[in-house]
């Protein structure tokens, strides 16, 4: 897959100029997980089915404010986070122990200091992905793994909102992802997304192989909120999806398990 370069400064643009309300820095950096629920409950029990967590020494990579970092908590003391934007940071430091203000691309940590490395819908918005993929291999041990969460190009929709216009318009936006790259990254400039196999190649040549791959259909929390049974119907319909041909490849994100080689 090819991207056009990837613009880490705020927009300077008319949305900017006359809409203060668009946190520009949020929508390059994505929005973290603010609330623990359902959703976030599963893919961290879709870890624990290949991962072992009690006692490990756990990363997380780009933790926002500590949500899956607190979480990891519950099975091991050792659990650290990295976050680049400093109030998340800060937040997340209430939450647990151990977060370090850094970029993925520059982790402040020895080689193989890590028994798992977890990133959840972080690589898509760093500057360099293939470059933060090596850190992530480098401070993880031999025998150790890599979890990996990021969103899933086959997806029907654009889930970070799109540019149009020079303005921003936020929300789900259908089938921008189904166009071809020239015209869907001029859409979305701001957010990377992925095909299995381009995930896949971001780790060519590195010492890892892989261990589980997946994808993951979203938990409709917020319909679940709203409306309880049918939002509760359309979760178990989803994650049927997950297990039946063809629509197996369709889920939002993709959940992919690497070890590290000795």
């Amino acid at each position: 897959m090819k991207y056009l370069p990837r613009k880490n400064t705020p927009v300077t643009g008319p949305s900017a100029q006359n809409d203060p309300s668009v946190d520009t820095t949020a929508i390059c950096r994505g929005r973290p997980s603010y609330v623990w629920r359902a959703g976030q409950e599963r893919r961290l029990e879709i870890v624990r089915e290949y991962v072992s967590l009690a006692g490990r020494r756990i990363l997380d990579l780009g933790c926002g404010v500590g949500m899956y970092t607190a979480a990891f908590g519950r099975y091991s003391r050792e659990v650290y986070g990295v976050e680049v934007e400093l109030d998340r940071a800060v937040e997340a430091a209430g939450r647990a122990q151990g977060v370090a203000l850094a970029v993925g691309e520059a982790l402040p940590f020895a080689d193989g200091t890590f028994d798992l490395v977890f990133s959840h819908e972080v690589l898509e918005h760093v500057a360099d992905d293939r470059q933060t993929v090596r850190e992530m291999v480098r401070v993880t041990r031999a025998g150790g793994q890599i979890a990996i969460f990021v969103p899933n190009r086959l997806w029907p929709f654009e889930t970070h909102g799109i540019y149009w216009r020079g303005r921003y318009h936020f929300g789900n936006i259908p089938l921008v992802n189904y166009l071809p790259d020239a015209l869907r990254n001029r859409l979305a400039w701001h957010v990377r997304v992925y095909t299995r196999r381009g995930l896949l190649a971001l780790f060519d040549g590195l010492p890892v192989r892989p261990v589980a791959q997946r994808t993951v259909y979203p938990g409709f929390d917020n319909v679940v909120s709203r409306q309880p049974r049918l939002g509760r119907a359309i979760r178990a319909l989803a994650y049927r999806f997950e297990r039946w041909p063809l629509l197996d490849r369709l889920g939002l994100s993709h959940f992919v398990l690497f070890e590290r080689l000795a």
